[in-house]
């Protein structure tokens, strides 16, 4: 089994090529950001974990979630990511570790997941303008927005990375700022008693584990864009340190003052509710903050979304995975083609409702978590001594003990699906299975060029006894 030549990626991230130079150019500030929009932009959407459990389970869940997924995640998003930084992320993760077959899995698992949770964000951006504009609620102007919506954000997407990462800075202040301004508003108003209210018997924990979970999750995201870092090595961990705090608090008090300020009806919590507490809150200037913001901040997660899914399949192609195509880039340094796959996969699958696309996407990315710790864990107890420019300090032990809570969570999850999703999810994954050997055959019959970046080393030519040296600091 292969593994990470360490000394080729010093070469690579200190003495990169013109090409990566290029490109290279997202910084601390729009990485967290970036970040940010890529795992939540904001509580829009997490109004659901209240209908399904009541208050008190709601702002628990988002504290007590963080330490379970989200901080492992993120932990092992900063380890893997600056040991292998370049394009493609966990992908490489996967593929050092487990073989280019489970690479691809990998890829493809994670990449439509990423599609599949990208179809929400049109969905989500209406259901907040429809109380203003009731004609988007249905039907053909509905259907309409949804395109127009799409392209318009896909174009953004392929004008370049360093403009979508500046967008999701000013969009991710404007987005936070109104849920600040309603929170001090709203604290003659707080009655904390509201806070305790919980019925054991009635919560839906289907609905409320999966909004926390994809409320939570796709810190891995980041991984896929490593390459397009300012010195990922240094940058990627700081980023992620930061942004875990930001979207932890980007919940936590918008659900608390919306629990505390209004008088509890777990019926009118549903998408979009935010914007009529804020009208009850602070008037209709403060409601139509909120929905502006609403809308903005689905702008930014779906940019953000479709910048890591389409590098991702740059970062494929540049291994050799998927066809030479897929990593040619636009005179912006995007990937053209892998920004308009994303974007038709968006617009296929925006007819599956909101709890659809949440549980399908969450069964498909439990699948992709599993292999990215197997891969996390196999590469701790196999190549201890490789570079790490950032370590966990937990030890191999520890790194294992880690992976076992978010492991736990991952299986309850997929048992919790519904038989739908849990049918389309399998044939998705079937798809993945013989898409490999498809492709394989593609490129020994010669139909379609495939090729290897000669700028990135190889994952396959150092072995546990053979090699030694080239897994050494």
């Amino acid at each position: 089994m292969g593994g990470l030549n360490a000394a080729q990626y010093v070469s690579i991230d200190e003495e990169a090529s013109p090409r990566l130079e290029k490109f290279r150019k997202v910084s601390v500030l729009p990485l967290i950001f970036l970040i940010f929009y890529e795992v939540s932009g904001g509580p829009f959407g997490v109004e659901d974990s209240v209908q399904a459990a009541g208050p008190l389970l709601a702002l628990l869940g988002f504290l007590v979630f963080p330490f379970i997924w989200s901080i492992p995640e993120a932990l092992i998003t900063a380890e893997m990511g600056t040991m292998f930084p370049e394009n493609g992320g966990y992908v490489v993760w996967v593929s050092s570790a487990l073989g280019p077959f489970w690479g691809f899995q990998q890829g493809w698992m994670k990449w439509l997941s990423g599609v599949i949770d990208n179809a929400l964000y049109p969905v989500l951006f209406l259901d907040y303008l429809k109380s203003a504009v009731p004609v988007l609620g249905g039907g053909w102007p509905r259907i309409l927005a949804v395109l127009v919506l799409t392209m318009v954000l896909t174009y953004m997407n392929y004008r370049g990375l360093t403009i979508v990462g500046w967008m999701a800075v000013f969009l991710g202040v404007f987005s936070l700022l109104p849920f600040v301004v309603m929170g001090l508003i709203a604290i003659p108003k707080l009655e904390p008693s509201r806070w305790l209210v919980v019925n054991l018997d009635k919560v839906n924990w289907r609905l409320y584990l999966n909004t926390l979970f994809w409320n939570l999750n796709y810190w891995d995201s980041i991984s896929t864009l490593a390459g397009e870092v300012d010195n990922p090595k240094r940058t990627l961990p700081k980023a992620l340190f930061y942004a875990v705090f930001l979207v932890v608090l980007g919940y936590f008090f918008p659900l608390l003052t919306g629990t505390g300020a209004v008088p509890l009806n777990l019926d009118l919590w549903s998408d979009g509710y935010f914007s009529d507490i804020a009208k009850i809150v602070g008037g209709v200037w403060l409601r139509s903050w909120i929905q502006g913001a609403s809308a903005l901040s689905n702008m930014g997660m779906f940019v953000a979304e479709m910048s890591s899914d389409s590098f991702q399949l740059l970062g494929m192609a540049e291994r050799g995975m998927l066809p030479e195509f897929f990593s040619k880039r636009s005179r912006y340094g995007t990937p053209l083609v892998g920004i308009l796959f994303s974007a038709s996969g968006v617009i296929l699958l925006s007819w599956l409702s909101f709890e659809e696309i949440v549980a399908a996407e969450n069964f498909l990315y439990c699948f992709g978590m599993i292999l990215e710790f197997i891969a996390f864990v196999k590469l701790r107890v196999q190549n201890p001594t490789a570079s790490r420019p950032y370590k966990i300090p937990v030890g191999t032990v520890g790194a294992i003990l880690m992976c076992i809570p978010p492991t736990i969570l991952i299986c309850v999850v997929l048992a919790i699906a519904s038989m739908k999703v849990m049918g389309i999810s399998l044939l998705a994954v079937l798809i993945g299975f013989l898409l490999h050997p498809g492709l394989k055959y593609v490129e020994k019959k010669r139909w379609v060029k495939f090729s290897i970046s000669s700028d990135l080393p190889d994952l396959y030519t150092a072995t546990d006894h053979e090699n030694t040296e080239s897994f050494m600091d």
